[in-house]
């Protein structure tokens, strides 16, 4: 979007949308005097400048509306739908347009009052006294950044938005500005070309620490990358579902024939932004124990560890977020915390073996699991040893220490479905009898015990999430030790570049060796021929999906957008969930004995309709504007 285009939007942008709630922003359009008083003052602008970027969503709030919940990662207790948590409505299907949520529902309209500021800013902002022509540059640049991202966030979540093409002017009828959406792929090119275009101005980053979470050419492109590789799945390349719905124009808002150049571009795409990032210094997080990597540790704190302590992999973030709400919920209950928030039996299964090889390979008509013999996975009973690595990790065992040569992940007498997993699983996973170092007890989730139901403060699934929950939290003293909210890393970057050029062209040896990159900090073996590597799976498009669906879990909604685009939502966000036996009340394994807790047990049915792969504008929306048509199925 050139200049001339950015005033034109701009233009209907400032008629057609309310102001933001900040008091600074919350000027009648006739308060240009008031306006023109903001841009001359440097801490005005800045604080200006600081509302449009709080439009980027935190990856630790808005738990009720979760995005991670909508998927099949986190799981929320069911007894808190009582209470507000709408997610799990969603999960059950009963959702309408008139249906009001925060975070992406509302995308529809905050993020055009964003957007809007941004433009005004553009317009307005000058070089002031301690705001130089080069700190200007990037101020403008950013908004740039802000704008194409917000548009790229309502694109991915409604699938068909209202971009304004022409000039609007101000003394026009409101129905002028009553326009319809406009086609995917024009919206898609609009961004792509943005980004690039803003990255050529930005840095990679910045020297100021106060600069941190800022946009910078890595930020660009980085979204792109993510936009581009969305525009060449299934769900909006080719897929004839939406052959009849149209705009307002009577254009087809989808393209209806699969265009095998996107993945090359999609590909192009997140190799121009994986070069870029290497260039400067980024790489996956690593941590080291004796010379070698130490995988749980590595994977726990690519998430916590800061940039300026060494942390290269994030590539974008948030410098602070609600991370109190996210963990307090995510607590054992006898710990002081609200001891629901958990995650699915079916994250659960998809963690690998320590072995590198899936335990689970799907599901029986009966929900029973299909197992994987080679990989050593088995639900016959209990651990008879404690199971010892060699890493600083110390959250398995009473007595591990990180001076340690090796700690125990698993003593003996845990569930074998959770013996021998890969690292993953320990760092994203708190299950039932997990020991609990702050407590220095095991976590007690059965019914009737300090953790466990019958109350809805405990996990209906069998499990907490751990993953992104520092171990030092404390809710009983407040601690609440410091994380960035990260929202772009370079692990995905890796993942999304491997899933790219596998669709167009396959064979490449990029693909594994990103692959195996993931895999090689994860601590399990490599895909090869080689001493210690396990065979390459013939389905490489199943094995990186799969490796997507652990490495990523439980981030910024991931999951959620993965099972859109690869259209897989009927198949695995449909029907009956299971979990442990929530009503269990014994250490028993025995299918036949309803207080035995380690049954697989049926949760809920959950519901998911081709509808669902996109959220519907609100109505009130489409009540306004004629011009907006709802999307299929709403």
């Amino acid at each position: 979007m050139k200049i001339s285009i950015i005033k034109t939007i701009m233009c209907a942008l400032l008629l057609g949308i309310s102001f933001s709630c900040e008091d600074y922003l919350d000027k009648q359009p006739d308060d240009f005097l008031t306006l023109e008083k903001v841009f001359e003052d440097k801490s005005r602008i800045e604080e200006w400048f600081s509302a449009v970027y709080s439009g980027i969503p935190e990856n630790y709030n808005f738990l009720m509306r979760s995005l991670d919940s909508f998927a099949d990662d986190i799981a929320p207790s069911l007894g808190w739908a009582a209470y507000g948590w709408v997610a799990i409505d969603k999960q059950k299907g009963n959702w309408d347009a008139t249906r009001d949520w925060d975070l992406r529902g509302r995308y529809w309209e905050t993020l055009p009052r964003r957007i809007r500021s941004a433009y005004i800013l553009l317009e307005r902002i000058k070089t002031v006294d301690g705001l130089p022509q080069q700190e200007v540059d990037y101020l403008k640049a950013e908004m740039r950044f802000l704008i194409a991202y917000f548009h790229c966030m309502r694109l991915t979540t409604f699938g068909a938005i209202p971009v304004p093409e022409g000039l609007v002017d101000l003394e026009s009828p409101a129905g002028d500005m009553m326009i319809g959406q406009t086609p995917f792929d024009e919206v898609v090119d609009l961004v792509d070309a943005e980004l690039k275009a803003v990255a050529e101005i930005l840095p990679p980053s910045y020297i100021e620490a106060q600069k941190y979470g800022r946009a910078t050419s890595i930020a660009c492109l980085a979204v792109r990358a993510r936009l581009l590789l969305f525009a060449a799945s299934p769900l909006v390349n080719g897929n004839t579902d939406y052959a009849n719905y149209m705009n307002n124009k009577g254009q087809t808002i989808f393209n209806q024939t699969p265009d095998a150049s996107k993945w090359q571009r999609a590909a192009t795409a997140c190799k121009e932004l994986i070069d870029l990032a290497e260039a400067n210094g980024h790489a996956l997080y690593k941590e080291y124990k004796d010379g070698v990597i130490d995988p749980y540790m590595s994977y726990q704190n690519m998430l916590f560890t800061t940039a300026n302590f060494g942390n290269k992999e994030i590539l974008f973030a948030r410098a602070y977020g609600d991370t109190d709400t996210y963990d307090r919920h995510a607590q054992p209950r006898g710990t002081a915390g609200n001891g629901g928030l958990g995650v699915t039996q079916t994250l659960v299964d998809a963690f690998f073996m320590k072995n590198g090889l899936p335990a689970i390979t799907g599901y029986n008509a009966d929900g029973s699991p299909v197992i994987n013999a080679a990989s050593g996975y088995n639900e016959s009973g209990f651990s008879t040893e404690a199971v010892s690595a060699k890493t600083s990790w110390i959250e398995g065992a009473s007595g591990n220490s990180a001076s340690s040569a090796n700690n125990v992940i698993t003593p003996s007498g845990v569930y074998n479905m959770y013996v021998n997993r890969e690292p993953r699983f320990y760092v994203s996973v708190l299950y039932n009898g997990a020991w609990f170092r702050r407590e220095t007890r095991t976590t007690q989730f059965y019914s009737s015990q300090s953790d466990g139901g019958p109350t809805h403060d405990a996990p209906s699934y069998g499990y907490l999430v751990r993953k992104k929950v520092h171990p030092d939290v404390d809710p009983r003293t407040n601690v609440q030790p410091y994380r960035p909210c990260v929202l772009y890393r370079l692990g995905e970057a890796y993942l999304n570049y491997a899933e790219a050029l596998n669709e167009c062209d396959p064979g490449n040896p990029d693909i594994l060796h990103y692959l195996n990159l993931i895999r090689e900090r994860a601590g399990i073996p490599a895909y090869g021929s080689g001493a210690g590597q396990i065979t390459v799976p013939a389905d490489m498009k199943e094995a990186i999906r799969r490796e997507r669906r652990v490495e990523l879990n439980c981030e910024n909604g991931t999951r959620w957008d993965d099972v859109r685009r690869w259209m897989i939502g009927e198949d695995v966000l449909n029907g009956t969930f299971y979990g442990m036996n929530f009503s269990g009340t014994k250490l028993s394994v025995d299918k036949n004995d309803p207080t035995a807790y380690f049954v697989r047990t049926e949760v809920m049915q959950r519901s998911f309709t081709k509808r669902d792969y996109w959220m519907p504008i609100p109505q009130e929306e489409i009540d306004k504007n004629p011009n907006l048509k709802q999307l299929p199925g709403w």
